[in-house]
C-alpha cells in the first residue's frame, strides 16, 4: 500500500489515515485541493475589509486557533493591504476643531459686520462657506467633516456613519462651537456695545445677541423694520427645515462613491453660503444646531428660550434628506462622508477573531 500513496510536497503535514486519503484522491482527482488553497479562498470570501493588491501565498500550516470558531475567525495573510480608520478620540478632536473654526469665523464676522466693511449678509454667508470648506480640506479625512449635529444625524440615517458615533460627535461639536463663542464673547470691548447702540446703553450680551438665531419679534426682519414686519414660528421652521435638507442632501450626494469627489469641499462650502444667504433675513440662518446653541449661551435670555427650534428644524431637515437619499441612492454602512481609511500592509500572518 505504501507504493500507491501519492507524493506530497515537502513540509506538508502527513494525514493520519493514508488509506482514506489515497482513496479520496483516486475517486476525485480533479476536485482535490490542498489545505493552503482552502485557507486562501476563505480569506477572500469572508474578509470584507481586506483588499489584496497582488496574489499572496497562504501559509502551509493554519494556526489551530482558527479551527475553534470558523464562523467568527479568519486569517489575514502576510502581504495583504488592510484598511483601518482613525480612532474615536482623533475623530472627536477633528469634529471639535472644525466646529470651533466654523463658529469662530462665521459668528465672528456676523458680530462685527455692521461696521467692519465685509459686505453684511454676503460676508457672513461667505465666511461660513469658506470656513466649512477649509475645515473639510484640513480634517475631513479624519472624522468625515461633519461639524454640524444635523449632518451627523443625516449621515447616520443614510447609513454613512455608525449610530454609535452620533452622541460623541454631537458632544464634540457643541463643545467646539461653545469654545469659539466664548473666545468671541470675551474679546468684545466693554465700551463697544454702548457706542453702537442707539440708546447709548447696552451690555456685551445684548451686543452678542445680534449673532443669535431667532423668530417672531427677534427675527432680523423685525429688527430692521422696527417691529412692523416679522417672520413667525411657522416661517422660521419651514425655512430651517428646507435649508438644512438641501444642505445635507448635497453633502450626501456629493460624497457618494459614484460621484466625482475632486471638488466636493467647494460644492459643500458654496451650498452652505447660499443657504445662509436665503435664511439670514428669516432666522439669522442657523442650519447648524451647534452654532445656534453656542451663540445662545452668551446672548440674552430670549435666544436660549428660542434655541429649541434651531435644534428641531435642522435635525428634521437632515432626517428628510437622509430618508430621500436612502430611498434612491443607498450607500454601504459606515462610509463616513469625507473620511478616508488608512492603509497598511500586514507584515506577517494575522488571525482575526470577531467577538
Amino acid at each position: 500500500m505504501s507504493q500507491q500513496k501519492p507524493e506530497t510536497p515537502d513540509g506538508t503535514p502527513e494525514p493520519e489515515d493514508t488509506t482514506a486519503a489515497a482513496a479520496a484522491d483516486a475517486t476525485a482527482p480533479d476536485e482535490a485541493a490542498t489545505p493552503a488553497d482552502a485557507v486562501e479562498e476563505t480569506v477572500v470570501e469572508e474578509s470584507v475589509a481586506v483588499t489584496a493588491t497582488e496574489p499572496v501565498a497562504a501559509p502551509v500550516a493554519q494556526p489551530a486557533a482558527a479551527d475553534d470558531d470558523e464562523d467568527d475567525a479568519y486569517l489575514v495573510p502576510a502581504g495583504t493591504v488592510v484598511a483601518a480608520g482613525p480612532g474615536l478620540l482623533a475623530r472627536l478632536g477633528a469634529e471639535a476643531f472644525g466646529t470651533f473654526f466654523l463658529v469662530l469665523v462665521g459668528v465672528g464676522i456676523a458680530l462685527y459686520s455692521t461696521f467692519s466693511n465685509v459686505g453684511g449678509g454676503l460676508g457672513v454667508g461667505l465666511g461660513f462657506g469658506v470656513a466649512v470648506l477649509a475645515a473639510i480640506i484640513a480634517v475631513g479625512h479624519v472624522s468625515g467633516g461633519h461639524f454640524n449635529p444635523a449632518v451627523t444625524l443625516g449621515a447616520a440615517l443614510a447609513g454613512r456613519t455608525p449610530f454609535r458615533d452620533l452622541l460623541p460627535y454631537w458632544l464634540a461639536q457643541v463643545v467646539g462651537g461653545a469654545l469659539a463663542a466664548a473666545v468671541l464673547f470675551l474679546t468684545v470691548p466693554s465700551n463697544l456695545p454702548g457706542l453702537v447702540s442707539q440708546t447709548g446703553e447696552a451690555s456685551v450680551r445684548s451686543f452678542f445677541s445680534s449673532t443669535a438665531n431667532g423668530f417672531g419679534t427677534h427675527s432680523p426682519l423685525a429688527t430692521l423694520s422696527g417691529g412692523q414686519a416679522e417672520f413667525g414660528l411657522v416661517a422660521a421652521l419651514l425655512v430651517e427645515v428646507v435649508g438644512t435638507a438641501v444642505f445635507v442632501g448635497v453633502i450626501l450626494g456629493a460624497t457618494d462613491r459614484r460621484a466625482n469627489k475632486q471638488h466636493v469641499p467647494f460644492a459643500v462650502g458654496l451650498t452652505l453660503t447660499v443657504v445662509i444667504l436665503l435664511a439670514t433675513p428669516v432666522t439669522n440662518a442657523s442650519i447648524n444646531p451647534a452654532r445656534s446653541l453656542a451663540a445662545a449661551i452668551f446672548s440674552d435670555s430670549w435666544a436660549f428660550e428660542q434655541v429649541w427650534l434651531f435644534w428641531v428644524a435642522p435635525l428634521l431637515g437632515a432626517a428628510i434628506a437622509a430618508l430621500v437619499y436612502r430611498a434612491f441612492a443607498a450607500e454601504p454602512v459606515e462610509d463616513s462622508l469625507f473620511a478616508e481609511d488608512e492603509l497598511y500592509v500586514a507584515e506577517e500572518d494575522v488571525l482575526v477573531v470577531e467577538r
